[in-house]
């Protein structure tokens, strides 16, 4: 297949920490399909690795392998989620489903499973799924805003008021998540759709940096360095080791190319005929 345009500017880094021996963490990137996926890892000695990879991989190969065959389906649908954000949500069960057998067939996999974080672009329209408690942020006009909603016993207690938000960054069970991609045999994945300004910066990242760095401090990075996104996602990276490091640590930025404001159907049908 033969492409050339790239409708996202993408920059990413991927650290193991100060602590841990291996990085569990994995990131997947099309720039001209505009899709990006951060998964994190756990279970076993290098399970997790095995875990985000699985996930990584497939949802990577799903989509590619999806979206051309949406291309009538997104014209005529009407109502509901978008077709792309229907692919993208099926392909994470699909991933989970992939997790768990594996995990269940090999006894040194057993009990692995990973987080997930996707963005899927859609000209000015982007998907936005996950399950676990990596997180998507959105700056715009100054402000960062969270898109995600951590599945995590600590959210819970947030959200029924018994701690705070600052409490929850220091809790010692801030990293029991309630949901995973590979923990049952299905998972419920969170999906949403959002319009896209030009200046839109997207951050993916997993917990290894927003258990060392505030949501303040990360804005002030990527407002600092908007105009350099590798420059702010090596920054990013850097601030949470040097706050300790205690976990792996993957950063990705995204943000929409000036000259992407083509309809993303004209993209698809375009791609399709370079097949």
């Amino acid at each position: 297949m033969s492409r050339n345009v790239e409708q996202i500017e993408v920059a990413f880094r991927s650290d193991p920490g100060k602590v841990r021996e291996h990085n569990e963490d994995s990131v997947a990137v099309d720039a001209e399909l505009g899709l990006v996926i951060l998964a994190d890892g756990m279970g076993g000695y290098k399970a997790g690795e095995v875990a985000s990879g699985i996930a990584t991989d497939l949802l990577m190969r799903e989509i590619r392998a999806g979206i051309p065959k949406l291309f009538d389906a997104t014209l005529a649908d009407a109502g509901g989620p978008a077709p792309e954000t229907r692919l993208l949500r099926r392909s994470i069960e699909d991933a989970n489903t992939a997790i768990h057998e594996a995990g269940a067939a090999q006894m040194n996999l057993s009990g692995m499973g990973t987080t997930v974080v996707a963005l899927l672009f859609c000209g000015t329209r982007v998907s936005v799924a996950h399950v676990g408690d990596s997180r998507i942020y959105r700056l715009r006009n100054g402000a960062l805003e969270r898109l995600t909603r951590d599945h995590s016993l600590v959210q819970e207690l947030v959200d029924r008021g018994l701690y705070t938000p600052e409490q929850a960054r220091t809790a010692h069970n801030r990293h029991l998540i309630t949901r995973a991609l590979g923990m049952d045999k299905r998972v419920s994945v969170d999906i949403a759709e959002e319009q896209v300004e030009p200046a839109d910066i997207f951050l993916l990242c997993s917990d290894g940096l927003t258990d060392m760095v505030n949501d303040e401090d990360i804005a002030l990075v990527l407002k600092t360095l908007s105009l350099d996104l590798e420059q702010a996602a090596s920054h990013l990276v850097e601030m949470a080791n040097d706050q300790g490091g205690r976990d792996n640590v993957s950063v990705v930025l995204v943000r929409l190319r000036a000259d992407s404001g083509r309809s993303w159907h004209a993209r698809v049908h375009n791609w399709v005929n370079k097949a």
